[in-house]
């Protein structure tokens, strides 16, 4: 009789399972993000944003990204569909991918870097780019196309991999 009446021991509560729906969605939204001094340093842009609390991703489509770094560096991207991490320190753009960094008003003659694809994996805080798909990579009046890249603008390394094709321009005077 004691066994059959005594309390059961609690079972513990099940964690909640991430669904792999989205939790929220925006529609033709802007997101802008300052930093202590309220300087501007990103506007993000898109017609349709759905974020997915199982992985902490937010898909946007028709994404329109500007940042601006410390140093007043601008870099803006566009694509049809960009996949970006929680922190928004990794982003993925898929389909008609574009960066483009505007020169710096220093003074010394930097041409505007441009980069085109159908895929640019983009680290805004370490300022790299890679693709593993073919891009399109313009600087200034120099054109250069590969099957593959790799950008690391601190480092200022750059390599394009399998078949390549540049030409590169006198500089005017």
């Amino acid at each position: 009789w004691l066994v059959r009446n005594a309390p059961q021991a609690t079972k513990p509560a099940l964690a909640a399972v991430a669904s792999s729906s989205p939790d929220y969605f925006m529609r033709q939204f802007a997101v802008q993000r300052f930093d202590a001094s309220g300087r501007l340093e990103s506007e993000v842009r898109g017609e349709m944003a759905r974020h997915y609390p199982a992985n902490d991703t937010l898909e946007i489509d028709q994404v329109r990204i500007h940042a601006r770094s410390a140093q007043g560096q601008q870099t803006q991207a566009s694509a049809n569909r960009a996949l970006s991490n929680g922190d928004a320190s990794e982003i993925q753009l898929f389909g008609n991918a574009h960066i483009t960094r505007q020169v710096l008003d220093t003074g010394a003659a930097q041409p505007t870097l441009e980069f085109r694809g159908e895929f640019l994996h983009l680290w805004p805080q370490t300022e790299r780019v890679r693709s593993h798909l073919p891009v399109r990579l313009v600087r200034g009046q120099d054109q250069f196309t590969a099957d593959t890249m790799e950008y690391d603008h601190l480092q200022q390394v750059l390599q394009l991999q399998g078949r390549v094709r540049g030409t590169l321009m006198p500089p005017r005077h």
